[in-house]
């Protein structure tokens, strides 16, 4: 019995040395074990602040900074990535339904850039053919999708842009790591392959036919 009312004593004692007593005022801040940065030495916007000479906390950005992301000028006019545009969104403004066609000009350029930035970021699931048999086929990864199916090659190119962009199934989303520009050369370079395969001879130049049928 002398040492269970022992053991309690000592219970209760460290029961109220870390819960404290709750309810009771003090002036005094109180013991924080995880604080998680409630209060942080930081300068707020347009204060007072006695460090810089100018005593301003608002600073301009350092000689020679980088811009995290810069507008694209389509059509004489810049657009900025938070503009609701449909080389933003791929979705038509003011609507939930996404754009057919590519809204940039589709140059020699586009179609380059689309190649290289595919091969980095699509080929290894989907293929260098885009027929969904990239190198993760071999480590079990079996269900990519197929660029050549019917349905994805109907599909609208703004709607491959929203899949790109947030992900889709077992796809992650691209949107962090491949700006606007980049996504929509992804599309352009997909629609060539799904071409490659779905052409017929009609799509040819006719300056170019006879060397074909030799």
């Amino acid at each position: 019995m002398r040492y269970f009312l022992s053991g309690f004593i000592l219970l209760c004692v460290v029961v109220v040395s870390i819960a404290g007593f709750r309810g009771d005022k003090s002036r005094r801040p109180p013991i924080e074990l995880f604080p998680d940065m409630d209060r942080q030495p930081k300068l707020r916007p347009q204060t007072h602040s006695s460090f810089f000479p100018d005593q301003l906390s608002s600073r301009l950005p350092v000689e020679g900074a980088i811009a995290r992301s810069r507008p694209v000028v389509l059509g004489g006019k810049e657009i900025y990535p938070f503009e609701d545009n449909p080389l933003n969104t791929g979705r038509i403004p003011g609507a939930t339904n996404f754009v057919e066609t590519i809204p940039l000009p589709l140059t020699e350029q586009l179609l380059a850039r689309g190649q290289q930035r595919y091969a980095i970021n699509c080929a290894p699931c989907h293929g260098a053919a885009g027929d969904g048999k990239g190198i993760t086929a071999r480590y079990g990864m079996i269900a990519m999708a197929n660029f050549h199916d019917a349905r994805l090659v109907k599909m609208p190119d703004g709607e491959v842009f929203n899949t790109i962009t947030y992900g889709k199934n077992l796809m992650g989303a691209y949107g962090p790591n491949v700006t606007v520009t980049d996504r929509w050369a992804i599309i352009a370079y997909i629609r060539a392959l799904e071409r490659s395969r779905l052409a017929s001879l009609d799509d040819v130049p006719e300056a170019q036919r006879l060397s074909l049928k030799k």
